[in-house]
């Protein structure tokens, strides 16, 4: 259970940490949108004119590219969420907080993982 922290992130960091999570949100909905087209892009390359035997190929690679974008979209939209609830996290001052350990998670993480919610210590006890 985590313990009640002695100290956060000051409100400088917050603002810092959330004009960094807006620009990830930002990028990675801009991200999501081309995924998206990707998959729902309907047009063929034109191979109505080329031999029927390689037609089948081109159908089965058409689908593993559709399965393959289907799951990059639901990932992207995890990260979107992900990110979105750190920023709730940021206007409720609880940011940065690990919810294991209930230590402030290293700021170099935070930077590099902005939606984080567990500390490296706490990383590696879940090993």
């Amino acid at each position: 259970m985590a313990t009640k922290p002695t100290t956060r992130y000051s409100d400088q960091d917050l603002a810092e940490f959330k004009t960094l999570i807006s620009k990830k949100i930002e990028k990675a909905q801009h991200d999501l949108a081309l995924i998206k087209s990707a998959y729902m892009n309907g047009h063929t390359n034109g191979t109505d004119d080329t031999s029927p035997q390689f037609k089948a190929f081109d159908e089965g690679s058409a689908v593993m590219s559709k399965e393959s974008n289907s799951q990059l979209a639901i990932r992207q939209e995890k990260f979107i969420r992900d990110l979105k609830t750190a920023l709730i996290r940021i206007e409720n001052k609880t940011y940065g907080i690990c919810r294991v350990t209930g230590k402030l998670i290293n700021k170099k993480r935070l930077e590099l993982v902005p939606h984080a919610t567990l500390s490296i210590e706490a990383k590696n006890m879940q090993k």
